[in-house]
């Protein structure tokens, strides 16, 4: 005989729940050990396994390396609007800069986790 039991309803994703939260729900299911030790990726992945939530890879946009061209790329183009006294293109080619520096750290991170 099957023993039916109900899995503790998510209020949302479990992505945007805090670790406190997804402990308090982990420890109200018998088949994952080591909540407490566990970290908040370790535990989402558990948490999915029971739920049958599929994993899916998160898609990123570009590589490494192409970001990397488009930061030397517009850092040049905003130097030569600084040289050319064009303070408003100077500012826009320096915040894409900015942008795909950013994009840069995230994908380094993510190479990083896998």
């Amino acid at each position: 005989m099957e023993e039916t039991r109900e899995l503790p309803k998510l209020e949302k994703k479990l992505e945007k729940m805090t670790i406190k939260e997804l402990r308090e729900i982990a420890l109200q299911i018998p088949e994952i050990q080591g909540v407490h030790g566990m970290t908040k990726e370790e535990l989402i992945s558990a948490l999915k396994k029971v739920y049958g939530i599929a994993v899916e890879p998160k898609k990123v946009g570009a590589s490494l390396r192409e970001v990397k061209s488009k930061i030397k790329k517009f850092k040049k183009l905003a130097e030569e609007a600084k040289q050319n006294r064009d303070f408003e293109k100077y500012e826009r080619y320096r915040k894409l800069a900015s942008k795909f520096k950013k994009r840069s750290r995230k994908l380094a991170k993510l190479a990083r986790m896998s």
